[in-house]
C-alpha cells in the first residue's frame, strides 16, 4: 500500500461505471471491454482501484484490471454505507458513491483483490444458481401447500406444480454433483479431512472450501467466524442500556444456517463440541446459545484441520488449535 500514489473509487451499475479519483475528478465508462480499455488508458500504473462487491457487475472489471497488473480492492458495500452515514452525507448519486468509495479506501486499510481461477469461478456460479433453485423450490412447495388448503385443488395445477418441483429437485441434484466433482478435482484431500470432523456434513465442507478458496482467504479462525456472522455483538451504554448479546449475523447466511444444522449432530458426536455444549447448558445458558458456540467450535476445528492437512483426531484437536492460534 505504501507505493500507491493514486486512488480511484468505482461505482458500478449494469451498463456503466463511474470513477472518481482522490482529487475529485469524475469520469464515466461503459461496463464492457471497450470501457475497460478506455479506463486503463486514463489511470496511472501506481494506482489502487477500489469498488464494491456488487453481485456480478464488478467481477469482469476486477478480473480485467488484475490481469493487467493494476492493484484492485473489492470491499464490502456495508462498510462503505456505514462510512457514508458517518459523514452525514445527504447526496446519493453514482458520482457521490464513487467519491465515497475513494475516500473510504484512503481512510482504511483495504484488502487487495486476488483473481479466481476458472474452477473457483464456476463453483461460485454453481452456488449462486443453487441458491436461486432453493428459493424457487420453497416457493413451489408453499404454493402446493396453499392449493391443498383450498380443499378442492385443481388437478391441472397440482400436476404442473409437482412437475416443476420434480425438475427443480433434479437440477439441484445435478448442481451438487457437479460441485463435488470440481472440488474433488482440486481439493480432494481437504474435503476428506473436513468431513472426518464429527458433525461436519459434506455440503458444509464443500461450501467452506469454495467460500474460503481452500482456506487461503483468512489468516485465522476468528476472521472466518466473523465472515460467518457468528461472532457476538454487545449492546451496553452507561447505566440504562443493557441489551442482550447477540450474534452479528453480518456474514454469509447460507454458511451460518448449514453450520447451525451441523451443530445438532456435533453436540452429540463431537467430543470437544459436546463438552462445550454441556458446559454452557450447565451454567444455565440457553441451548440455542450453546449450539451457536458449537458452530464456532466447528469452524475452529475446520480451520485447524485445513491448515494442518490432517484428518480429525479426537485426542489431538487441542494441539492443532494451538498450532493454528485458535484457542477457544
Amino acid at each position: 500500500m505504501d507505493k500507491i500514489k493514486h486512488f480511484y473509487g468505482v461505482d458500478i451499475s449494469k451498463s456503466f461505471f463511474d470513477v472518481v479519483d482522490q482529487n475529485g475528478s469524475h469520469d464515466q465508462f461503459s461496463n464492457d471491454s471497450k470501457g475497460f480499455k478506455s479506463f486503463l488508458k486514463a489511470i496511472q500504473r501506481d494506482s489502487l482501484i477500489v469498488m464494491e462487491a456488487t453481485g456480478y457487475y464488478h467481477y469482469r472489471l476486477a478480473q480485467h484490471l488484475y490481469e493487467k497488473g493494476i492493484k484492485v480492492s473489492v470491499v464490502n458495500p456495508l462498510s462503505v454505507k456505514r462510512f457514508i452515514q458517518m459523514k452525514l452525507s445527504k447526496v446519493k448519486t453514482d458520482k457521490s458513491d464513487a467519491k465515497a468509495i475513494c475516500d473510504y479506501a484512503q481512510a482504511n486499510e483495504v484488502p487487495l483483490y486476488t483473481a479466481r481461477n476458472a474452477i473457483q469461478a464456476e463453483c461460485l456460479q454453481l452456488l449462486s444458481l443453487q441458491d436461486l433453485y432453493m428459493k424457487q423450490r420453497t416457493a413451489v412447495k408453499n404454493k402446493i401447500h396453499g392449493e391443498k388448503a383450498l380443499g378442492t385443488p385443481s388437478k391441472a395445477v397440482s400436476r404442473s406444480l409437482n412437475r416443476m418441483l420434480k425438475q427443480i429437485e433434479k437440477e439441484l441434484t445435478q448442481i451438487e454433483t457437479k460441485l463435488e466433482f470440481l472440488i474433488r478435482e482440486t481439493q480432494k484431500d481437504q474435503l476428506e479431512n473436513l468431513t472426518s470432523i464429527p458433525g461436519m456434513g459434506k455440503k458444509t465442507a464443500m461450501l467452506l472450501i469454495v467460500l474460503t478458496d481452500g482456506f487461503t482467504s483468512f489468516e485465522n479462525a476468528r476472521q472466518l467466524c466473523c465472515y460467518s456472522g457468528l461472532t457476538p455483538t454487545i449492546r451496553q451504554s452507561g447505566t440504562s442500556v443493557r441489551g442482550r448479546s447477540r450474534i452479528s449475523k453480518v456474514g454469509n447466511r447460507k454458511l451460518r444456517n448449514l453450520l447451525f444444522m451441523c451443530s445438532f449432530t456435533a453436540s452429540r458426536t463431537n467430543k470437544a463440541c459436546r463438552e462445550l455444549y454441556e458446559r454452557i447448558v450447565e451454567k444455565g445458558k440457553s441451548k440455542k446459545l450453546a449450539l451457536i458456540a458449537v458452530c464456532n467450535k466447528l469452524l475452529k476445528q475446520a480451520f485447524a484441520i485445513a491448515k494442518s492437512g490432517t484428518c480429525y483426531q479426537e485426542n489431538y484437536m487441542s494441539k492443532l488449535a494451538k498450532s493454528a492460534w485458535i484457542l477457544p
